[in-house]
């Protein structure tokens, strides 16, 4: 058994190689430096309570309340405290930046794509016969059951069966473009006719459209969303040169 364990740098980047991981570290450094050269050059500069404030966050999202367990933590991935300082400089950096490059673009992009936004609240059983997904339907459109009532005597998932075949807020992108068609095109709350997809009949209770909303977390949705698109197109004309 081993008494002690060194490892060289040069192990660790063997490592890397045998697990494959070299690539994304290279990407993470190409993006390090894309980041930094940008900032320069928009004149981003670093107030010291923005750092203290990113530090402080940083410490609670790792549950570092105290000193022990911010060295302790430090010590687990092998950082020294200039070495944290540096990542919560970056942070902050990388931060700025996206504001500063995409800030006055999230409004007018939310407006151009709100459409892929919306948002539909629906509950969802998937059947194998499509005459009696068919019948079913036509028995919830004439109120004769209810959908729970179809939930519970046809869904097998125990945990689904409990909630009525509800399947939450799904966006667009969350669905099958064939589910995500008929969804999106009803006047809820309405059962729509059933959709065939490869996993079956689709039996669907549409219960609310959400129209978007320009909150807070959307607009962090979008901003980043921006400026990954941006960092992406950097590292591709990056990758291109060399």
């Amino acid at each position: 058994m081993l008494e002690s364990l060194n490892i060289s740098n040069d192990e660790l980047l063997y490592q890397m190689k045998l697990s494959c991981q070299v690539s994304i570290i290279v990407e993470e450094i190409i993006t390090r430096k894309i980041i930094t050269h940008a900032a320069q050059e928009a004149g981003i500069k670093i107030e010291a309570e923005e750092l203290q404030k990113a530090a402080d966050n940083l410490r609670l999202i790792n549950n570092l309340s105290s000193a022990d367990k911010t060295w302790l933590w430090l010590e687990k991935n092998h950082l020294s405290l200039d070495e944290f300082e540096e990542l919560v400089y970056h942070n902050v950096l990388t931060s700025k930046l996206t504001e500063h490059l995409f800030a006055d673009q999230v409004q007018q992009f939310f407006i151009e794509h709100q459409f892929d936004y919306t948002q539909v609240v629906m509950y969802e059983v998937i059947l194998d016969d499509k005459d009696l997904a068919m019948e079913l339907f036509y028995a919830v459109s004439e109120e004769d059951i209810s959908f729970p009532e179809i939930a519970h005597q046809y869904i097998q998932d125990t945990e689904a069966r409990r909630y009525g075949g509800y399947k939450g807020i799904q966006s667009r992108n969350d669905l099958k473009p064939e589910i995500s068609a008929a969804v999106f095109g009803a006047t809820p709350p309405q059962i729509i006719k059933p959709v065939i997809t490869s996993e079956g009949v689709h039996l669907i209770f549409v219960e609310e459209i959400i129209t978007p909303q320009l909150d807070e977390t959307l607009y962090a949705k979008i901003l980043f969303e921006l400026f990954d698109n941006w960092l992406k197109q950097r590292i591709e004309e990056f990758e291109s040169y060399r």
